[in-house]
Protein backbone atom coordinates (compact mmCIF):
# COMPACT_ATOMS: atom_id res chain seq x y z
CA UNK A 1 0.00 0.00 0.00
CA UNK A 2 2.44 2.60 1.02
CA UNK A 3 4.65 1.74 -2.24
CA UNK A 4 1.16 2.37 -4.24
CA UNK A 5 0.71 5.39 -2.61
CA UNK A 6 4.28 6.58 -2.98
CA UNK A 7 4.05 6.05 -6.84
CA UNK A 8 1.10 7.68 -7.00
CA UNK A 9 2.52 11.24 -5.91
CA UNK A 10 5.68 10.65 -7.06
CA UNK A 11 3.18 10.25 -11.06
CA UNK A 12 0.93 13.61 -10.01
CA UNK A 13 3.66 15.75 -8.82
CA UNK A 14 5.31 14.83 -12.41
CA UNK A 15 2.62 15.44 -13.98
CA UNK A 16 2.15 19.20 -12.23
CA UNK A 17 5.73 19.39 -13.22
CA UNK A 18 4.92 18.50 -16.93
CA UNK A 19 2.10 20.67 -16.77
CA UNK A 20 3.98 23.88 -16.74
CA UNK A 21 7.53 22.06 -19.24
CA UNK A 22 4.88 21.24 -21.74
CA UNK A 23 2.87 25.10 -21.67
CA UNK A 24 6.32 26.74 -22.35
CA UNK A 25 7.22 24.48 -25.56
CA UNK A 26 3.99 24.38 -26.87
CA UNK A 27 3.29 20.73 -26.36
CA UNK A 28 -0.71 19.71 -25.90
CA UNK A 29 -0.53 19.14 -21.98
CA UNK A 30 -2.76 16.04 -21.77
CA UNK A 31 -0.62 14.51 -24.25
CA UNK A 32 2.49 14.71 -21.98
CA UNK A 33 0.12 12.52 -19.41
CA UNK A 34 -0.18 9.74 -22.25
CA UNK A 35 3.10 9.89 -22.90
CA UNK A 36 4.09 9.93 -19.24
CA UNK A 37 1.53 6.66 -18.74
CA UNK A 38 3.06 4.63 -21.86
CA UNK A 39 6.56 5.14 -19.93
CA UNK A 40 5.13 3.92 -16.70
CA UNK A 41 3.29 1.10 -18.47
CA UNK A 42 3.99 -2.81 -19.46
CA UNK A 43 6.04 -1.60 -22.87
CA UNK A 44 7.72 1.16 -20.88
CA UNK A 45 11.05 1.98 -18.78
CA UNK A 46 9.29 0.76 -15.59
CA UNK A 47 7.58 -2.03 -17.00
CA UNK A 48 4.15 -2.09 -14.77
CA UNK A 49 2.09 -4.54 -15.36
CA UNK A 50 -1.38 -3.11 -16.35
CA UNK A 51 -4.57 -4.61 -18.91
CA UNK A 52 -7.44 -4.44 -16.36
CA UNK A 53 -9.93 -1.99 -18.67
CA UNK A 54 -13.05 -2.94 -16.04
CA UNK A 55 -10.97 -1.01 -13.50
CA UNK A 56 -9.70 1.51 -15.48
CA UNK A 57 -13.18 2.09 -16.89
CA UNK A 58 -14.58 2.05 -13.66
CA UNK A 59 -12.17 5.13 -12.72
CA UNK A 60 -12.32 7.16 -16.04
CA UNK A 61 -16.10 7.10 -15.73
CA UNK A 62 -15.55 8.58 -12.17
CA UNK A 63 -13.06 11.39 -13.36
CA UNK A 64 -15.50 11.89 -16.46
CA UNK A 65 -18.32 13.00 -14.16
CA UNK A 66 -16.28 16.21 -12.59
CA UNK A 67 -14.36 17.11 -16.34
CA UNK A 68 -18.41 16.72 -17.33
CA UNK A 69 -19.72 19.28 -14.54
CA UNK A 70 -17.23 21.74 -14.69
CA UNK A 71 -18.10 22.01 -18.26
CA UNK A 72 -20.87 23.25 -17.37
CA UNK A 73 -20.04 24.93 -14.18
CA UNK A 74 -17.32 26.99 -15.73
CA UNK A 75 -19.14 28.07 -18.95
CA UNK A 76 -20.49 31.63 -18.85
CA UNK A 77 -24.14 31.09 -19.94
CA UNK A 78 -24.65 35.37 -20.85
CA UNK A 79 -21.71 34.98 -23.13
CA UNK A 80 -23.05 31.56 -24.73
CA UNK A 81 -26.70 32.43 -25.15
CA UNK A 82 -26.10 34.08 -28.35
CA UNK A 83 -24.16 30.87 -30.10
CA UNK A 84 -26.50 28.44 -27.83
CA UNK A 85 -28.06 27.12 -31.03
CA UNK A 86 -25.56 26.04 -33.11
CA UNK A 87 -23.21 24.78 -30.07
CA UNK A 88 -26.48 22.65 -29.28
CA UNK A 89 -27.13 21.39 -32.83
CA UNK A 90 -23.53 20.60 -32.96
CA UNK A 91 -23.20 18.51 -29.42
CA UNK A 92 -26.28 16.32 -30.71
CA UNK A 93 -26.84 16.76 -34.72
CA UNK A 94 -23.36 17.01 -35.25
CA UNK A 95 -22.27 14.42 -33.35
CA UNK A 96 -24.79 11.92 -34.89
CA UNK A 97 -23.92 13.00 -38.36
CA UNK A 98 -20.23 13.01 -37.15
CA UNK A 99 -20.94 8.91 -36.07
CA UNK A 100 -22.43 8.48 -39.50
CA UNK A 101 -19.78 9.65 -42.03
CA UNK A 102 -17.43 8.18 -40.12
CA UNK A 103 -19.02 4.82 -39.82
CA UNK A 104 -19.79 4.50 -43.81
CA UNK A 105 -15.86 5.73 -44.03
CA UNK A 106 -14.99 2.66 -42.08
CA UNK A 107 -17.06 0.45 -43.98
CA UNK A 108 -17.07 1.33 -48.00
CA UNK A 109 -13.76 2.58 -47.20
CA UNK A 110 -11.45 0.47 -44.91
CA UNK A 111 -13.80 -2.57 -45.69
CA UNK A 112 -14.86 -3.14 -41.76
CA UNK A 113 -17.53 -4.80 -40.71
CA UNK A 114 -21.00 -2.49 -41.04
CA UNK A 115 -21.78 -2.63 -37.13
CA UNK A 116 -18.19 -2.23 -36.05
CA UNK A 117 -17.78 0.90 -38.16
CA UNK A 118 -20.65 2.36 -36.56
CA UNK A 119 -19.01 1.37 -33.47
CA UNK A 120 -16.13 3.49 -34.00
CA UNK A 121 -17.78 6.35 -35.40
CA UNK A 122 -19.93 6.81 -32.52
CA UNK A 123 -17.03 6.11 -29.86
CA UNK A 124 -15.15 9.05 -31.72
CA UNK A 125 -18.15 11.42 -32.53
CA UNK A 126 -17.27 13.97 -29.57
CA UNK A 127 -15.11 16.46 -29.20
CA UNK A 128 -13.14 16.52 -26.05
CA UNK A 129 -13.76 19.52 -23.49
CA UNK A 130 -11.03 18.97 -21.73
CA UNK A 131 -8.64 19.67 -24.27
CA UNK A 132 -10.75 23.02 -25.71
CA UNK A 133 -11.02 24.54 -22.37
CA UNK A 134 -7.29 23.47 -21.65
CA UNK A 135 -6.22 25.23 -24.87
CA UNK A 136 -8.40 27.96 -24.74
CA UNK A 137 -7.19 29.16 -21.24
CA UNK A 138 -3.57 28.49 -21.64
CA UNK A 139 -2.97 29.78 -25.29
CA UNK A 140 -5.53 33.11 -24.10
CA UNK A 141 -7.15 32.31 -27.49
CA UNK A 142 -9.60 35.88 -27.75
CA UNK A 143 -11.55 34.63 -30.84
CA UNK A 144 -13.83 36.81 -32.88
CA UNK A 145 -17.67 35.77 -33.24
CA UNK A 146 -18.22 33.83 -29.45
CA UNK A 147 -16.17 31.10 -31.12
CA UNK A 148 -14.49 30.16 -27.58
CA UNK A 149 -18.37 30.10 -26.08
CA UNK A 150 -19.65 28.07 -28.97
CA UNK A 151 -16.30 25.84 -28.63
CA UNK A 152 -16.94 25.46 -25.09
CA UNK A 153 -20.44 24.57 -24.99
CA UNK A 154 -20.64 21.92 -28.07
CA UNK A 155 -17.55 20.21 -26.00
CA UNK A 156 -18.51 20.83 -22.85
CA UNK A 157 -22.57 19.26 -23.89
CA UNK A 158 -21.71 16.47 -26.84
CA UNK A 159 -19.81 13.79 -25.03
CA UNK A 160 -23.61 12.62 -23.36
CA UNK A 161 -24.82 12.35 -26.89
CA UNK A 162 -21.50 10.25 -28.29
CA UNK A 163 -22.41 7.88 -25.17
CA UNK A 164 -25.21 7.37 -26.02
CA UNK A 165 -24.49 6.39 -29.14
CA UNK A 166 -21.85 3.76 -28.29
CA UNK A 167 -24.69 2.42 -26.20
CA UNK A 168 -26.91 1.68 -28.55
CA UNK A 169 -24.43 0.28 -30.69
CA UNK A 170 -23.53 -1.98 -28.18
CA UNK A 171 -26.77 -3.25 -27.50
CA UNK A 172 -27.66 -3.64 -31.52
CA UNK A 173 -24.09 -5.55 -31.76
CA UNK A 174 -25.14 -7.56 -28.54
CA UNK A 175 -28.83 -8.27 -30.43
CA UNK A 176 -30.26 -6.82 -27.62
CA UNK A 177 -31.34 -3.49 -29.45
CA UNK A 178 -34.84 -3.98 -31.33
CA UNK A 179 -36.35 -0.67 -32.95
CA UNK A 180 -38.73 -0.38 -29.44
CA UNK A 181 -35.91 -0.80 -27.12
CA UNK A 182 -33.67 1.51 -28.56
CA UNK A 183 -36.56 4.37 -28.99
CA UNK A 184 -37.19 3.79 -25.54
CA UNK A 185 -33.52 4.06 -24.28
CA UNK A 186 -33.19 7.61 -26.41
CA UNK A 187 -36.65 8.63 -24.59
CA UNK A 188 -35.45 7.65 -20.99
CA UNK A 189 -31.68 8.87 -21.93
CA UNK A 190 -33.07 12.35 -22.24
CA UNK A 191 -36.41 12.63 -19.88
CA UNK A 192 -34.34 11.26 -16.79
CA UNK A 193 -31.24 12.71 -16.96
CA UNK A 194 -33.41 16.60 -17.96
CA UNK A 195 -35.81 15.64 -14.95
CA UNK A 196 -33.74 14.43 -12.06
CA UNK A 197 -31.02 16.92 -13.25
CA UNK A 198 -33.13 20.40 -13.34
CA UNK A 199 -34.70 18.73 -9.55
CA UNK A 200 -31.18 18.08 -8.12
CA UNK A 201 -29.96 22.11 -8.91
CA UNK A 202 -33.21 23.44 -7.91
CA UNK A 203 -32.89 21.56 -4.63
CA UNK A 204 -28.76 22.37 -4.37
CA UNK A 205 -29.22 25.78 -5.11
CA UNK A 206 -32.10 26.65 -2.31
CA UNK A 207 -29.62 24.69 0.17
CA UNK A 208 -26.54 26.77 -1.10
CA UNK A 209 -28.27 29.97 -0.43
CA UNK A 210 -29.82 29.39 2.92
CA UNK A 211 -26.72 26.69 4.27
CA UNK A 212 -24.27 28.02 6.94
CA UNK A 213 -21.69 25.49 6.33
CA UNK A 214 -19.35 24.76 9.71
CA UNK A 215 -16.15 25.83 8.12
CA UNK A 216 -14.15 27.53 5.13
CA UNK A 217 -14.10 24.63 2.07
CA UNK A 218 -17.03 22.36 3.16
CA UNK A 219 -19.57 24.32 0.63
CA UNK A 220 -16.89 22.93 -2.25
CA UNK A 221 -17.10 19.69 -0.58
CA UNK A 222 -20.96 19.89 -0.84
CA UNK A 223 -21.00 20.59 -4.36
CA UNK A 224 -18.53 17.79 -5.45
CA UNK A 225 -21.25 15.57 -3.69
CA UNK A 226 -23.78 17.45 -5.79
CA UNK A 227 -21.84 16.70 -9.02
CA UNK A 228 -21.91 12.55 -8.24
CA UNK A 229 -25.48 12.75 -7.27
CA UNK A 230 -26.22 14.51 -10.63
CA UNK A 231 -24.37 11.82 -12.58
CA UNK A 232 -25.55 8.93 -9.96
CA UNK A 233 -29.23 9.11 -9.61
CA UNK A 234 -30.45 10.08 -13.62
CA UNK A 235 -28.19 6.89 -14.21
CA UNK A 236 -30.25 4.76 -11.52
CA UNK A 237 -33.03 5.74 -13.00
CA UNK A 238 -32.19 4.51 -16.76
CA UNK A 239 -31.16 8.04 -17.48
CA UNK A 240 -27.94 9.72 -19.04
CA UNK A 241 -25.92 10.46 -16.00
CA UNK A 242 -23.37 12.59 -17.76
CA UNK A 243 -26.43 14.72 -19.50
CA UNK A 244 -27.65 15.09 -16.10
CA UNK A 245 -24.12 16.45 -14.69
CA UNK A 246 -23.33 18.89 -17.30
CA UNK A 247 -27.17 19.97 -16.86
CA UNK A 248 -26.78 20.40 -13.15
CA UNK A 249 -23.23 22.10 -13.21
CA UNK A 250 -24.47 24.64 -16.06
CA UNK A 251 -27.75 25.63 -13.66
CA UNK A 252 -25.27 26.19 -10.66
CA UNK A 253 -22.72 27.45 -12.11
CA UNK A 254 -25.24 30.04 -13.90
CA UNK A 255 -26.71 31.77 -10.69
CA UNK A 256 -25.84 33.39 -7.39
CA UNK A 257 -24.34 31.55 -5.20
CA UNK A 258 -21.71 31.94 -2.16
CA UNK A 259 -17.77 31.91 -3.19
CA UNK A 260 -19.00 31.11 -6.85
CA UNK A 261 -15.47 32.26 -8.40
CA UNK A 262 -13.61 29.46 -6.07
CA UNK A 263 -15.65 27.07 -6.49
CA UNK A 264 -14.83 27.13 -10.45
CA UNK A 265 -11.06 27.34 -9.14
CA UNK A 266 -11.86 24.41 -6.96
CA UNK A 267 -13.67 22.58 -10.11
CA UNK A 268 -10.94 23.42 -12.25
CA UNK A 269 -8.22 22.12 -9.68
CA UNK A 270 -10.15 19.03 -9.49
CA UNK A 271 -10.54 18.60 -13.14
CA UNK A 272 -7.38 18.66 -13.75
CA UNK A 273 -6.60 16.76 -11.77
CA UNK A 274 -8.69 14.14 -13.13
CA UNK A 275 -7.39 14.74 -16.71
CA UNK A 276 -4.10 14.05 -15.27
CA UNK A 277 -5.48 10.37 -13.67
CA UNK A 278 -7.50 9.85 -16.97
CA UNK A 279 -4.49 10.49 -19.72
CA UNK A 280 -1.92 8.52 -17.35
CA UNK A 281 -4.45 5.68 -17.09
CA UNK A 282 -4.96 5.50 -20.49
CA UNK A 283 -1.53 5.72 -21.21
CA UNK A 284 -0.54 2.91 -18.13
CA UNK A 285 -3.14 1.33 -20.41
CA UNK A 286 -1.71 0.80 -23.55
CA UNK A 287 0.59 -1.57 -25.63
CA UNK A 288 2.82 0.86 -27.84
CA UNK A 289 4.06 -2.77 -29.81
CA UNK A 290 0.36 -2.76 -30.59
CA UNK A 291 0.23 0.94 -31.96
CA UNK A 292 1.87 0.07 -35.74
CA UNK A 293 -0.60 -2.31 -35.94
CA UNK A 294 -3.15 0.02 -36.17
CA UNK A 295 -1.07 2.97 -37.33
CA UNK A 296 -2.24 3.37 -40.44
CA UNK A 297 -6.04 2.54 -40.63
CA UNK A 298 -6.01 5.03 -36.89
CA UNK A 299 -4.09 7.85 -39.41
CA UNK A 300 -6.61 7.17 -42.21
CA UNK A 301 -9.92 7.76 -39.78
CA UNK A 302 -7.95 10.61 -38.08
CA UNK A 303 -7.13 12.43 -41.25
CA UNK A 304 -10.83 11.63 -42.10
CA UNK A 305 -12.40 12.96 -39.41
CA UNK A 306 -10.21 16.10 -39.90
CA UNK A 307 -10.51 16.97 -42.99
CA UNK A 308 -14.10 15.76 -44.20
CA UNK A 309 -16.65 14.56 -41.88
CA UNK A 310 -15.93 17.04 -38.94
CA UNK A 311 -15.75 20.01 -42.28
CA UNK A 312 -18.48 18.43 -43.45
CA UNK A 313 -20.90 18.39 -40.20
CA UNK A 314 -19.68 21.93 -39.39
CA UNK A 315 -21.02 23.43 -42.45
CA UNK A 316 -23.87 21.72 -42.87
CA UNK A 317 -24.73 22.89 -39.31
CA UNK A 318 -23.63 26.42 -38.94
CA UNK A 319 -23.82 27.34 -43.26
CA UNK A 320 -27.90 27.80 -42.81
CA UNK A 321 -26.93 29.95 -39.60
CA UNK A 322 -24.64 32.82 -42.12
CA UNK A 323 -21.73 32.25 -40.11
CA UNK A 324 -18.59 33.66 -41.13
CA UNK A 325 -16.12 31.49 -43.43
CA UNK A 326 -13.00 32.00 -40.86
CA UNK A 327 -15.21 30.62 -38.03
CA UNK A 328 -16.81 27.86 -40.17
CA UNK A 329 -12.56 26.79 -40.78
CA UNK A 330 -12.00 27.18 -37.16
CA UNK A 331 -14.47 25.25 -35.56
CA UNK A 332 -13.91 22.49 -38.23
CA UNK A 333 -9.90 22.56 -36.78
CA UNK A 334 -10.94 22.43 -33.42
CA UNK A 335 -12.71 18.84 -33.33
CA UNK A 336 -10.38 17.87 -30.84
CA UNK A 337 -10.78 14.08 -29.94
CA UNK A 338 -9.91 13.04 -26.59
CA UNK A 339 -10.41 10.96 -22.94
CA UNK A 340 -13.80 10.24 -23.97
CA UNK A 341 -13.40 9.35 -26.65
CA UNK A 342 -11.11 6.70 -25.31
CA UNK A 343 -13.24 5.88 -22.01
CA UNK A 344 -16.44 4.95 -24.43
CA UNK A 345 -13.79 2.97 -26.64
CA UNK A 346 -12.90 0.43 -23.30
CA UNK A 347 -16.86 0.54 -22.35
CA UNK A 348 -17.09 -0.91 -25.89
CA UNK A 349 -14.37 -3.48 -25.40
CA UNK A 350 -15.93 -4.38 -22.07
CA UNK A 351 -19.13 -4.84 -23.64
CA UNK A 352 -18.48 -6.66 -26.84
CA UNK A 353 -16.42 -9.45 -27.44
CA UNK A 354 -17.36 -9.67 -31.19
CA UNK A 355 -14.98 -6.57 -32.24
CA UNK A 356 -12.45 -7.96 -34.98
CA UNK A 357 -9.88 -4.92 -34.66
CA UNK A 358 -8.29 -3.19 -31.67
CA UNK A 359 -10.48 -1.14 -31.30
CA UNK A 360 -8.88 0.40 -27.84
CA UNK A 361 -5.51 1.11 -29.51
CA UNK A 362 -7.69 2.34 -32.53
CA UNK A 363 -9.21 4.99 -30.88
CA UNK A 364 -5.99 5.61 -28.88
CA UNK A 365 -4.18 6.51 -32.13
CA UNK A 366 -6.47 8.78 -33.22
CA UNK A 367 -6.80 10.73 -30.10
CA UNK A 368 -2.84 11.44 -30.41
CA UNK A 369 -2.94 12.34 -33.76
CA UNK A 370 -6.02 14.98 -32.78
CA UNK A 371 -4.61 16.16 -29.26
CA UNK A 372 -0.88 16.40 -31.06
CA UNK A 373 -1.90 17.80 -34.87
CA UNK A 374 -5.05 19.78 -34.12
CA UNK A 375 -4.87 20.85 -30.53
CA UNK A 376 -0.83 22.05 -31.27
CA UNK A 377 -1.97 24.25 -34.56
CA UNK A 378 -5.00 25.50 -33.00
CA UNK A 379 -2.94 28.63 -32.33
CA UNK A 380 -1.68 28.87 -35.51
CA UNK A 381 -5.07 28.18 -37.36
CA UNK A 382 -6.65 31.06 -35.07
CA UNK A 383 -4.61 33.93 -36.54
CA UNK A 384 -3.94 32.77 -40.07
CA UNK A 385 -7.94 32.39 -40.45
CA UNK A 386 -7.84 36.47 -38.68
CA UNK A 387 -9.88 35.10 -35.90
CA UNK A 388 -8.15 36.31 -33.20
CA UNK A 389 -9.96 39.52 -31.56
CA UNK A 390 -7.87 41.85 -29.33
CA UNK A 391 -11.04 43.52 -28.19
CA UNK A 392 -12.03 40.74 -26.04
CA UNK A 393 -10.55 38.43 -23.29
CA UNK A 394 -11.65 34.54 -23.74
CA UNK A 395 -11.80 34.03 -19.75
CA UNK A 396 -14.94 36.42 -20.10
CA UNK A 397 -16.54 32.80 -21.57
CA UNK A 398 -15.60 31.12 -17.86
CA UNK A 399 -17.82 31.73 -14.48
CA UNK A 400 -14.48 32.86 -12.47
CA UNK A 401 -13.93 35.41 -14.69
CA UNK A 402 -13.92 38.88 -12.53
CA UNK A 403 -13.33 41.96 -14.93
CA UNK A 404 -10.38 44.28 -13.27
CA UNK A 405 -12.20 47.60 -12.11
CA UNK A 406 -10.21 50.55 -11.56
CA UNK A 407 -11.35 51.74 -8.11
CA UNK A 408 -9.98 50.93 -4.13
CA UNK A 409 -11.53 51.22 -1.13
CA UNK A 410 -10.67 52.71 2.22
CA UNK A 411 -11.19 51.60 5.74
CA UNK A 412 -12.53 54.59 8.04
CA UNK A 413 -13.78 54.26 11.71
CA UNK A 414 -16.18 56.85 13.09
CA UNK A 415 -14.52 56.94 16.74
CA UNK A 416 -16.19 58.34 19.95
CA UNK A 417 -16.42 62.16 19.69
CA UNK A 418 -15.44 62.41 15.59
CA UNK A 419 -17.48 65.07 14.32
CA UNK A 420 -19.81 62.91 11.55
CA UNK A 421 -21.28 61.56 14.81
CA UNK A 422 -25.09 62.08 14.50
CA UNK A 423 -24.75 63.49 11.06
CA UNK A 424 -26.44 62.32 7.52
CA UNK A 425 -24.00 61.51 5.09
CA UNK A 426 -25.60 63.98 2.73
CA UNK A 427 -24.64 66.66 5.60
CA UNK A 428 -20.93 65.63 5.55
CA UNK A 429 -18.38 66.87 3.00
CA UNK A 430 -16.13 64.06 1.52
CA UNK A 431 -12.73 64.28 0.05
CA UNK A 432 -13.05 64.80 -3.55
CA UNK A 433 -13.80 61.47 -6.17
CA UNK A 434 -14.79 59.29 -3.07
CA UNK A 435 -18.04 57.83 -2.21
CA UNK A 436 -19.06 55.87 0.95
CA UNK A 437 -19.84 52.45 -0.47
CA UNK A 438 -21.02 50.54 2.95
CA UNK A 439 -20.85 50.92 6.53
CA UNK A 440 -19.95 47.81 9.43
CA UNK A 441 -22.14 49.02 12.24
CA UNK A 442 -21.22 45.51 15.09
CA UNK A 443 -22.67 42.66 12.67
CA UNK A 444 -24.63 44.70 10.49
CA UNK A 445 -23.47 45.49 6.73
CA UNK A 446 -25.46 48.95 5.70
CA UNK A 447 -25.25 50.18 2.20
CA UNK A 448 -26.10 53.64 2.99
CA UNK A 449 -27.80 56.66 1.01
CA UNK A 450 -27.83 60.31 1.62
CA UNK A 451 -30.60 60.32 4.76
CA UNK A 452 -28.12 57.52 6.56
CA UNK A 453 -27.38 58.80 9.61
CA UNK A 454 -23.56 57.74 11.35
CA UNK A 455 -23.04 56.32 14.54
CA UNK A 456 -19.98 56.22 17.10
CA UNK A 457 -18.05 53.22 16.16
CA UNK A 458 -19.21 52.94 12.85
CA UNK A 459 -16.48 51.77 10.37
CA UNK A 460 -16.96 53.32 6.54
CA UNK A 461 -15.81 51.45 3.73
CA UNK A 462 -15.26 54.44 1.17
CA UNK A 463 -14.29 54.25 -2.70
CA UNK A 464 -11.97 55.70 -5.13
CA UNK A 465 -10.44 55.44 -8.60
CA UNK A 466 -7.51 53.43 -8.23
CA UNK A 467 -4.31 54.51 -9.57
CA UNK A 468 -3.27 53.82 -13.12
CA UNK A 469 0.40 53.72 -12.83
CA UNK A 470 3.20 53.76 -10.01
CA UNK A 471 3.68 57.31 -8.80
CA UNK A 472 7.24 58.61 -8.35
CA UNK A 473 8.90 60.26 -6.10
CA UNK A 474 7.64 58.69 -2.78
CA UNK A 475 9.34 56.23 -0.34
CA UNK A 476 8.44 54.59 2.44
CA UNK A 477 10.57 53.83 5.29
CA UNK A 478 10.20 52.44 8.79
CA UNK A 479 11.15 53.42 11.84
CA UNK A 480 11.03 50.97 15.30
CA UNK A 481 10.02 53.08 18.45
CA UNK A 482 12.18 51.50 21.19
CA UNK A 483 11.25 51.54 24.64
CA UNK A 484 13.28 54.46 26.03
CA UNK A 485 13.16 56.80 22.92
CA UNK A 486 12.40 60.19 23.38
CA UNK A 487 9.57 60.18 21.18
CA UNK A 488 7.57 57.71 23.70
CA UNK A 489 4.32 59.45 25.31
CA UNK A 490 4.95 62.62 22.68
CA UNK A 491 2.20 63.24 20.22
CA UNK A 492 2.60 63.03 16.58
CA UNK A 493 2.45 67.07 16.08
CA UNK A 494 5.64 67.27 18.44
CA UNK A 495 8.13 64.55 16.62
CA UNK A 496 7.22 65.49 13.04
CA UNK A 497 9.96 68.02 12.42
CA UNK A 498 10.87 67.25 9.25
CA UNK A 499 8.39 68.91 6.18
CA UNK A 500 9.60 66.61 3.36
CA UNK A 501 9.07 63.84 6.14
CA UNK A 502 5.16 62.27 6.98
CA UNK A 503 3.57 59.24 9.45
CA UNK A 504 1.22 57.63 7.24
CA UNK A 505 0.98 54.50 9.81
CA UNK A 506 1.52 52.95 12.68
CA UNK A 507 1.67 49.09 13.16
CA UNK A 508 1.15 48.86 17.05
CA UNK A 509 0.23 45.56 18.62
CA UNK A 510 -0.98 43.62 15.47
CA UNK A 511 -3.22 46.65 14.67
CA UNK A 512 -3.27 49.33 12.13
CA UNK A 513 -3.72 52.79 13.11
CA UNK A 514 -3.70 55.63 10.76
CA UNK A 515 -2.34 59.04 12.50
CA UNK A 516 -3.14 62.55 13.15
CA UNK A 517 -1.30 65.15 14.99
CA UNK A 518 -2.30 64.29 18.58
CA UNK A 519 -1.80 60.72 18.18
CA UNK A 520 0.59 59.63 20.94
CA UNK A 521 3.35 57.08 20.02
CA UNK A 522 3.84 54.03 22.27
CA UNK A 523 6.79 51.93 22.70
CA UNK A 524 7.69 49.13 20.11
CA UNK A 525 5.24 51.30 17.44
CA UNK A 526 6.52 50.93 14.28
CA UNK A 527 6.35 53.73 12.19
CA UNK A 528 5.65 54.34 8.11
CA UNK A 529 7.03 57.09 7.02
CA UNK A 530 5.87 58.79 3.33
CA UNK A 531 9.50 60.30 2.55
CA UNK A 532 9.05 62.03 -0.89
CA UNK A 533 12.56 61.88 -3.11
Amino acid sequence: MTVYLLVAAIIIMICVALNKVSSKIGIPVLLTFILLGMVFGSDGIFKIEFDNFDFAEQICSIALIFIMFYGGFGTKWSEAKPVAVPAILLSTLGVVMTAGLTGLFCHFVLGMPLLESFLIGSVISSTDAASVFSILRSKRLNLKYRTASMLEVESGSNDPCSYMLTAIMISIMSGEGDAKKITLMVFEQFAWAIMAGILIAVAALWILRRAQFAAAGFDAIFVMAIAILSYAFPAYLGGNGYLGTYLVGMILGNNKIKNQSSLVHFFDGITGLMQMVIFFLLGLLTFPSRLPGVFWTALAIALFLTFVARPAVVFTILSPMKCKLNQKLLVSWAGLRGAASIVFAIMAVIGQSEIESDLFHLVFCIVLFSILFQGSLIPYMAKKLNMIDEDTDVFKTFNDYTEEVPVQFIKAPVSTGHPWVGKELQEILLPPGTLIVLIQRGEEKIVPNGSTRLEEGDILILSAAALEKEIKGISLTEILVLPGHKWVGKPISEVASDPDKLIIMIQRKGEIVIPNGSTILQENDKLVFNESI
